[in-house]
């Protein structure tokens, strides 16, 4: 078992430390900073004292050493345009992302495990088909456009809702749906293969000839062993929208973490970038190896894997 983990972690390792070689060199080649943080027409001493100033004027490998120290250290840099330490920007987002993510989460749920359980329950009959529309659906339609529409029928249209921003619990629920849709989906198509794997074993037969009810059957020994890879989908989902609801949080002007990433994007804020993608890196790269140990812990048989 120390094995596993310990070659588990070193795999964790080795992702972040490509994930950090790649968002390094990707940020450098949208171009010039200097540009932006001057004004137009500044002549080449001034852009070079800016370049200087944040030290941009050194080479990308003495840039790339300076950046993984600064992380090892906890240091992720200062913003360009916030002026702020990056970790404290991401961290003062956070909860606002927490909140939309619970929610889509949540929504993803009621909507997902239900349809798959009952499309595996009456499989290849009429709730099984509008299972597999309302699949195919979540996962076709773009969350951006579902938002869009949202907007124009529910804010614009009916003026039921807000169109954006973050306020009460009305500002939550289009948002919510533009992100939980497609995550719904997949949890109902998950749901739904890993319910008739499990309605296919030996042991559901034999409460069957037992002689239990059919929703003994299927609630107690059936859902509750076809629950784990679900929650397990939920987990690493949880993780993803937490930092990767750029497009939604846009839309919605949300003011999370994704909206964060987008807005250093734009702004080429090299150090805002850099440490959103890798504080969000770390946050999945640990989920997924805890997950990696559970599951190492529950069936010794996946610690004899490589």
């Amino acid at each position: 078992m120390r094995q596993f983990i310990f070659r588990r972690t070193c795999y964790s390792i080795v992702t972040l430390f490509i994930l950090s070689l790649t968002i390094f060199a990707v940020v450098r080649l949208t171009g010039d900073p200097a540009l932006l943080m001057t004004e137009p027409g500044a002549r080449p001493e001034d852009l070079a004292r800016v370049r200087a100033l944040w030290g941009l004027d050194r080479p990308w490998p003495i840039q790339y050493a300076h950046f993984l120290l600064n992380i090892l250290t906890g240091d992720l840099g200062t913003s360009f345009n916030y002026r702020m330490p990056v970790s404290e920007l991401y961290f003062e987002r956070l909860p606002n992302s927490l909140q939309l993510a619970l929610s889509a989460t949540l929504l993803s749920f009621l909507i997902g495990v239900p349809a798959g359980l009952l499309s595996a329950v009456r499989v290849n009959g009429a709730w099984d088909n509008i299972g597999k529309v309302v699949a195919l659906t979540g996962l076709a339609v773009p969350g951006f456009w579902l938002g869009l529409v949202l907007i124009l029928v529910f804010s614009v249209w009916l003026a039921w809702l807000p169109t954006g921003g973050k306020g009460d619990w009305r500002n939550l629920i289009m948002p919510s749906i533009a992100l939980g849709w497609y995550f719904a989906a997949s949890l109902l198509r998950l749901t739904r293969s890993s319910m008739l794997e499990v309605m296919r074993s030996e042991y559901i037969k034999l409460a069957r000839l037992k002689g239990l009810p059919g929703y003994v059957v299927i609630a107690m020994h059936g859902f509750k062993n076809a629950l784990v890879p679900v929650l397990t989908l939920a987990g690493v989902n949880l993780v993803v929208m937490v930092n990767a609801a750029v497009i939604v949080e846009v839309i919605f002007a949300w003011p999370g973490i994704g909206r964060l990433l987008y807005e250093g994007i734009f702004q080429r804020d090299f150090p805002l970038v850099q440490g959103v993608v890798i504080l969000a890196g770390c946050m999945i790269v640990l989920v997924n190896l805890f997950i990696d140990i559970l599951y190492a812990y529950i069936d010794p048989r996946i610690r004899l894997t490589k």
